[in-house]
């Protein structure tokens, strides 16, 4: 059970890395979604993904990774998802209220594997 249990771990952590790398590959076209700092960024955020995968894959500083990508995935929610889940083109209400509830659900993950999963760092008692 605790083999099932463990691979948890990596299921969460892997999209994280393909969500990332979709960053760097797709920025020019991703730049209009931003609310400020265009495609610099797109490549930011890509980083901060790319950047807690791997501490998540290295199990090092993972508990303040999880931790940042939480706060990374809430402001995805309150400046991208939100404002065009307040559009007047229904498509765009669905799809942006679908993204909102999977980055609000994805917070939630990274707070519950701070708290459960993650090592004890000193940075973040």
């Amino acid at each position: 059970m605790n083999a099932i249990l463990n691979l948890g771990k990596w299921l969460y952590a892997v999209p994280f890395l393909i969500f990332g790398a979709f960053h760097f590959m797709n920025a020019k076209a991703m730049a209009g979604m931003t609310p400020f700092g265009g495609e610099v960024m797109v490549y930011v955020s890509g980083l901060a993904l790319v950047a807690a995968a791997v501490s998540m894959f290295i199990g090092k500083m993972d508990k303040l990774a999880t931790v940042l990508l939480a706060v990374l995935l809430l402001l995805f929610v309150f400046t991208i998802h939100a404002p065009n889940a307040m559009s007047d083109d229904a498509g765009m209400q669905q799809m942006s209220t679908s993204g909102a509830l999977k980055d609000l659900a994805l917070a939630g993950a990274a707070l519950m594997y701070a708290k459960y999963v993650a090592k004890d760092d000193a940075i973040i008692g």
